[in-house]
């Protein structure tokens, strides 16, 4: 090698890493996922550079003035119709996303796809004056052609049809999309992958919205852990994920509507000025709260929501996700409040699709087996419900997972229901599912020094998963 050459790396090298340094530690990530990237760009050098760049923790910047453009213009578009006092829980929620606390009249929890999609396709048949539609995965597949057909049939019958998938999730080829574009539907990309333009900026990758909403009419929402495929329908496919949806009506609906708004403006750059979106607020009996959450809000309020009532539990905390890989506070708080003797259940998967999550969610196992938390691993079905249930009227259902990708990285919606009835059949679900698991004890868990190898290993990529 040429002595001129042997002279340009050397010092090449530490420019590179001094300049690429700077970069990442003012990205403010975690500690640890900061020292992971500075190792990875250390030894994988240049290789570690692109990895980073096309999946590493990203600043939302020129995407957060667009994002805070579209919260300017879709405005407060309601206010508070709750009578009384605010709960601190519903004071910290507004305090972090702009939402107040509201009420349904309604309530519906929906268990797997099936009964999911016949109520969506139910409620979109019926809708008179628009459907929004919002997913992270949408297949072409039976079950999303059932749901596109009942989207073409409304917007033929002059229904005004919004439809907005994740770039990524969804990937639908050219001969699905044209009977909505046909229709007249109006269809739009979050943050749609252009390869071709990769070195002028960077993907978005890591940012996705993996919200699932659809709101018919103003009065009737969905929202919950369910896309739209044939992998979430036991109707069709007897391996489908099983999975919590709800359905909500009432003024409720107006907050999911909000939300949904603020991704199609930030999406397309339209405003959606029809005031007939919105049905007449009418008090419900059901107090509820929607709580939006991205990497445009600093606060990351489904993961502070969720760490907070946790600590404010007094009887019980039963929590159920696909992927389980805590931030340090999430864990903690687990791991306290089963300290303190409350009777703390986690419910996950005995296989998620993700062999890393899952080895890393089990590298938790002992130290929270030895604080007094249940453990339960449901399968052979993959467990796909993003549920936390506290004492016996506090009840969260949405689309976030109880890991750092949704906690920091998705745009994620989640629903708070401070109401008995609503919490009972959260808790009903859960015993079914819990009694349908298999319990991990610290005498059952004893795995072999390579499986073991392989969890602590799966945990250091947590920061990252």
């Amino acid at each position: 090698m040429p002595h001129w050459l042997i002279l340009l790396l050397l010092i090449a090298w530490p420019v590179y890493m001094v300049v690429l340094s700077v970069w990442i530690v003012m990205q403010r990530s975690e500690p640890v996922a900061t020292l992971g990237w500075l190792m990875a760009l250390a030894f994988l050098p240049y290789i570690g550079f692109l990895i980073y760049y096309v999946l590493g923790p990203q600043r939302i910047n020129r995407a957060g003035r667009r994002r805070e453009a579209s919260h300017a213009a879709v405005g407060a578009r309601g206010k508070s119709n709750v009578s009384g006092d605010m709960h601190a829980l519903d004071r910290m929620a507004q305090q972090m996303t702009g939402y107040p606390p509201t009420t349904a009249s309604r309530v519906d929890l929906l268990i797997d796809g099936g009964a999911t999609y016949d109520a969506l396709v139910t409620a979109i048949q019926s809708a008179q004056h628009h459907v929004h539609v919002e997913y992270y995965i949408y297949a072409g597949d039976r079950t999303g052609t059932r749901m596109r057909d009942a989207l073409v049939e409304r917007a033929k019958a002059g229904v005004k049809v919004r439809v907005l998938l994740d770039g990524v999730g969804s990937t639908l080829k050219r001969e699905f999309v044209a009977p909505l574009h046909d229709a007249g539907v109006e269809l739009a990309f979050f943050h749609p992958v252009r390869w071709w333009a990769m070195p002028f900026s960077r993907p978005k990758l890591n940012m996705r919205t993996h919200r699932k909403i659809v709101v018919c009419d103003g009065t009737i929402g969905f929202t919950g852990g369910i896309n739209v495929t044939d992998d979430e329908n036991e109707s069709l496919n007897p391996n489908a994920f099983h999975d919590l949806h709800l359905r909500v009506e009432g003024d409720a609906v107006r907050w999911l509507q909000t939300a949904w708004l603020e991704d199609w403006h930030y999406a397309t750059q339209k405003t959606v000025t029809d005031a007939a979106i919105f049905a007449d607020p009418v008090p419900g009996s059901i107090r509820a709260q929607v709580i939006p959450a991205g990497p445009d809000n600093e606060w990351e309020p489904v993961h502070r929501m969720q760490v907070e009532a946790i600590h404010r539990a007094e009887r019980r905390v039963w929590l159920a996700t696909p992927y389980f890989v805590p931030s340090r506070a999430a864990l903690f708080s687990l791991e306290g409040a089963a300290m303190r003797g409350l009777d703390v259940r986690l419910l996950i998967p005995k296989r998620s699709d993700s062999r890393l999550v899952t080895a890393a969610a089990r590298s938790y196992f002992d130290k929270m087996l030895k604080a007094g938390v249940r453990v339960y691993e449901y399968g052979p079905r993959m467990l796909h419900s993003k549920v936390l249930l506290i004492d016996d009227e506090l009840a969260m259902i949405g689309t976030s997972n109880f890991d750092t990708r949704s906690f920091s990285l998705n745009f994620e919606i989640v629903m708070l229901f401070c109401d008995k009835a609503v919490a009972g059949k959260l808790e009903a679900s859960l015993v079914t599912d819990m009694a349908a698991a298999g319990e991990v004890t610290a005498g059952s868990r004893k795995p072999a020094f390579s499986a073991r190898l392989g969890e602590s290993v799966a945990r250091l990529f947590s920061p990252m998963l």
